[in-house]
């Protein structure tokens, strides 16, 4: 196997749009990041085929922070253990009942249950036209393409060189930060089609690159939009910046685990 680099940072967003929190581990299972995007508030003046409000409509949202009940029972799948005694193809399960509830702080420290009909109303302020907003909880990620989510540092480095500023990497809301052995960044670019593995046992396959939207060019401390970050991305990359993965063999994941090409 060939080392590629290290995991820098895992990070996952238990609400779509809002803000992401880092985690030392991840449990990396088929259906994605454990905890990753498990709720979504759905908008109906949004389109069909993504019926979520999210960032680039409401801005607002990078504000708020949603925060687990119990860190502990939100790490990983109840029996995990057990299920990682069984050969690499089968799915650990799904959450308890209560395990991945949660509050969520507004920008004004307001700490409110995800359930709280009064978080709807101020995610709701501002909006033009009408919007009925509801909450949506799924056991399976409500991600927007595939289920993992990769950038490397340097790629983001690159960015920013090219638009002639440091740019957050929290931007590119990643699953996986990779900081590369190589150095150069757009690395990733080349390992499409092509399965990585992750620690000791964990693998996923590279399946394409990310096609970037609005989002990053929203400030993730504030919201502030700077539609330029994206044109850059679109000049110099044709609006690709990182890789979408699928994983093939579940398992734990760490921050400072190696990363190699397998094949």
């Amino acid at each position: 196997m060939n080392s590629i680099g290290i995991v820098e940072g895992l990070w996952r967003y238990p609400v779509k749009s809002m803000r992401g929190h880092e985690i030392p581990e991840a449990f990396l299972g088929f259906s994605g990041v454990y905890g990753d995007r498990c709720y979504a508030i759905k908008d109906s003046a949004a389109r069909v085929g993504f019926p979520y409000l999210n960032a680039p409509r409401q801005p607002r949202m990078l504000g708020y922070q949603p925060r687990f009940r119990s860190s502990v029972r939100a790490a990983h799948p109840p029996n995990l253990m057990e299920a990682m005694s069984i050969p690499p193809g089968v799915t650990p399960g799904n959450a308890g009942p209560n395990d991945l509830d949660l509050d969520v702080v507004t920008p004004s420290g307001e700490v409110l249950p995800v359930d709280d009909p009064a978080l709807l109303e101020l995610l709701a302020d501002g909006l033009r036209g009408e919007h009925s907003l509801s909450l949506i909880r799924s056991d399976r990620a409500l991600t927007d393409c595939r289920p993992v989510s990769l950038i490397s540092l340097q790629s983001i480095r690159q960015i920013g060189d090219e638009f002639g500023v440091t740019l957050d990497k929290l931007r590119f809301r990643a699953n996986i930060y990779l900081d590369l052995a190589a150095g150069e960044g757009f690395c990733e670019d080349t390992f499409v089609g092509r399965k990585l593995r992750i620690g000791a046992d964990t693998m996923i396959m590279v399946l394409e690159r990310d096609p970037r939207c609005k989002m990053i060019s929203l400030d993730p401390a504030n919201g502030a939009h700077d539609p330029d970050i994206l044109r850059s991305v679109a000049r110099e990359h044709e609006a690709n910046a990182g890789v979408y993965c699928a994983v093939l063999v579940e398992g734990i994941v760490r921050t400072g685990d190696a990363v190699a090409v397998v094949d």
